[in-house]
């Protein structure tokens, strides 16, 4: 199949109407707006509905109608939108409903600003807030893999019964590469036979409830489906950890930058490795089992200023290593920063 070149907001909105989404529904907002340009043409092409809400409620409420007609269904939006988001979120959860939402992070705290930046970390992979629960988190790090991850995104979805986060940026939202697209997937919307539709006199009526409040095993059931999703669906990349005395821990377009810091220092002779997270939830912590002995520490490499992936490294080692943080949510990482922190933390390891 032959490459276009596609901006990577695009690429995202494409990909999904390959995997038979019918259905968009959201609001405006930047670094994420070209998804809802796009799909207001190019949804009525595929015989879809495109809907631009007046506010993100609305756009996530309606997302939840068209997931219980059994519709693959998406929205997209930032920071502060995705916060809108959150109410009607956790009534999707509630109601064990399969749909995507796309969250083009940029900078915070408040509205913050247009840059690119990762500071949603801890809102996406803790449940965003009120409602005791997970969602699924995918982070691509290139145009190709977040156009590859969007059908897989509503497969996963549909799979665990279960809304599926894409986590991207500003900068990977609005670069433009080489992308090759799959072919058109058609989605039945009757397959589903929890999904309500039309019935005759006489058949049973389907309904979308809070199960929570209808299942005296819904404790159970949710148990087991975060289990299931923890043990099977950890993704992850390993650049050169094998003899490295120092691995890097970053997603999105951190872990770019961090490939090329790790190819430098070898130059240099500083033997540094990366775990690149593909899922921010289930975290992988699988990645950090086996671990060489010549490991020294660890080092979060992300565009926030608190270093929110550090907890979940420390977890996922047993906070048996020394872990720190190189970012600030103002600017991209550079090879050479990366390379400066991780010869000051080895020698402070050293003493």
């Amino acid at each position: 199949m032959s490459k276009v070149l596609m901006k990577g907001n695009e690429a995202l909105a494409e990909a999904a109407l390959r995997a038979g989404c019918r259905f968009y529904s959201g609001y405006p907002i930047t670094p994420q707006t070209e998804i809802l340009e796009y799909l207001s043409w190019r949804m009525e092409e595929v015989g879809g509905e495109f809907v631009q809400t007046e506010s993100e409620l609305s756009g996530i409420n309606m997302l939840l109608g068209a997931a219980s007609a059994g519709a693959r269904a998406f929205t997209s939006t930032s920071g502060p939108g995705f916060s809108l988001m959150q109410e009607g979120l956790s009534y999707i959860v509630a109601a064990d409903l399969p749909l995507v939402v796309v969250n083009v992070m940029r900078e915070g705290s408040g509205l913050g600003n247009i840059g690119a930046s990762q500071g949603d970390y801890w809102q996406v992979t803790r449940g965003g807030g009120h409602g005791d629960y997970r969602t699924i988190v995918l982070a691509p790090s290139n145009v190709q893999e977040g156009a590859d991850l969007m059908a897989e995104a509503f497969d996963l979805a549909e799979k665990y019964l279960h809304p599926v986060l894409i986590c991207s940026d500003a900068a990977i939202g609005q670069m433009v590469e080489g992308v090759e697209l799959p072919e058109m997937k058609e989605h039945d919307i009757n397959k589903f036979d929890w999904a309500v539709r039309g019935c005759k006199p006489g058949d049973p009526i389907r309904t979308i409830q809070n199960i929570y409040f209808i299942d005296n095993d819904y404790e159970a059931h949710l148990l087991e489906k975060y289990d299931k999703i923890e043990k099977n669906e950890q993704r992850w990349e390993m650049v050169q950890t094998e003899d490295a005395d120092l691995i890097l821990v970053a997603y999105g377009i951190s872990s770019r930058m961090c490939k090329e810091a790790v190819k430098e220092a070898r130059a240099q002779g500083l033997k540094l490795g990366l775990i690149r997270l593909i899922t921010l939830w289930p975290f992988p912590n699988k990645a950090f089992e086996n671990l060489a002995p010549c490991v020294k520490g660890f080092l979060t490499v992300e565009m926030s200023t608190l270093g929110q992936v550090m907890d979940d490294v420390k977890l996922a080692t047993g906070c048996k290593y020394p872990v720190d943080h190189y970012g600030s949510m103002m600017a991209l990482p550079e090879a050479d920063g990366i390379i400066a922190k991780a010869k000051s933390m080895l020698e402070e390891v050293g003493k």
